[in-house]
């Protein structure tokens, strides 16, 4: 016998039904096992899952440069399970996710946003929406999605269902260093002005916040995951800018001023990255601008905590989920090379060399492993990072950049 569905009575005819009585007692547990049975009877008429159904948290998507496609990847096999083709120049890709997970928006070198589904493994949209672009964000709502150009400049927004155009915010610049950020806003820099913009979306029109003198040639930036801080690594002064954007309106602070002062600039052979896995405990860890070293910040103060000596110039200082270790990468020629950083000591504690070309690492979203892309090699290397054992390995065609799901729940990223 099915039982009665509850009545619809006062709060405290409910509050008497044997419903709530506890298990423990003989009509509680009698109801209880009852509606155990109902459930267990409504399943078996539940409908089938569609053959060859796929979950998306434990996908990731990894870039292969040099042939335009990407590699469907599992994380908890370890493997790959598809490719998706036709995304043109992805010499410099990046991507970001609609907030299901389902949908990957690709930002190439060449100036194409593409719209792939990751589980028909298929092109749902390819707009070529400027000449040469630089990445992207997907605001917190996930209804547009931004790129950041270098020819013609400016940023461009897009529906992110259809890929139309809503918006174009000319610059007169080149822009890098694109976030999203709470509020359907976007914040980016300008390399050749100075400037950092904030775009707010969330009315009918773009409402534009020009911050001046963040300082001269900004390449990338980060924003905390919270949405507050946003700093600017900058290719022309020896120092970073960083804004409270929870100012009204943010004004410019420089951090480590100085920190190459009195040594030689070396030859910067690959741009450093600022995202926002940079933050390892109470300190951001930073790519330090044409020297061999990483340094570290208080994400409160802003001061600077110390230096790490480095085997190369950093391009990647990323932060296990934990925060307890950053990982390094470098730029060419010492890009064969992998250490490991203790963010308590500051002291490099492990290294290795995977193999040449090592251009990216990726965490598993809670730090049990790494995967690492090695171009040279064509193949992506998976590592444990407790004991660095090698776990597992995929064939890929020159593979860049490597992005899990999990990204589609992290802003800045």
């Amino acid at each position: 016998m099915i039982p009665a569905p509850l009545s619809s009575g006062t709060t405290k005819d409910r509050a008497r039904s044997d419903f709530h009585l506890s298990r423990n007692t003989p009509a509680g547990g009698l109801r209880a096992r009852m509606f155990a049975l109902t459930l267990a009877g409504l399943a078996l008429f539940a409908p089938p899952l569609p053959a060859g159904a796929q979950a998306t948290g434990d996908l990731g998507l990894v870039v292969e440069r040099a042939s335009g496609s990407l590699l469907v990847v599992d994380q908890s096999e370890r493997a790959s399970i598809g490719r998706i083709t036709g995304l043109g120049d992805l010499s410099h890709a990046s991507l970001v996710y609609s907030p299901d997970e389902q949908f990957a928006y690709v930002f190439g070198r060449d100036g194409g946003l593409t719209k792939v589904d990751i589980l028909a493994q298929t092109v749902v949209n390819r707009v070529m929406q400027a000449g040469n672009s630089i990445g992207g964000a997907i605001s917190d709502d996930g209804r547009f999605v931004a790129v950041s150009n270098y020819e013609p400049g400016g940023v461009r927004v897009f529906d992110a269902d259809t890929l139309a155009m809503v918006a174009d915010i000319p610059t007169g610049s080149k822009t890098v260093g694109l976030v999203d950020i709470p509020g359907t806003k976007f914040v980016f820099s300008l390399w050749d002005s100075g400037e950092t913009w904030i775009a707010d979306l969330s009315g009918e029109t773009p409402q534009i916040t020009r911050v001046k003198g963040m300082g001269a040639n900004p390449y990338d930036a980060l924003v905390t995951g919270d949405g507050r801080t946003y700093i600017a690594g900058l290719f022309g002064e020896d120092h970073l800018s960083a804004l409270d954007l929870w100012q009204d309106p943010p004004e410019p602070q420089s951090i480590l001023p100085g920190y190459a002062e009195g040594r030689e600039g070396l030859p910067v052979y690959k741009m450093p990255h600022l995202e926002g896995w940079a933050l390892a405990g109470q300190d951001f860890v930073l790519p330090a601008m044409g020297q061999h070293e990483v340094l570290w910040v208080d994400a409160r103060t802003l001061k600077e905590t110390g230096r790490t000596p480095t085997h190369g110039q950093p391009v990647f200082a990323i932060s296990r989920p934990d925060g307890r270790h950053v990982w390094v990468n470098f730029a060419h020629p010492l890009n064969d090379t992998i250490q490991v950083i203790d963010s308590v000591s500051k002291e490099v504690i492990h290294q290795f060399a995977p193999g040449p070309g090592v251009l990216h690492m990726e965490f598993t979203p809670r730090g049990h492993e790494v995967w690492l892309s090695v171009r040279d090699a064509g193949k992506v290397i998976i590592y444990d990072t407790e004991t660095f054992e090698q776990l597992g390995e995929i064939a890929t065609e020159s593979p860049s950049g490597i992005f899990f799901t999990a990204r589609a729940h992290r802003m800045g990223l």
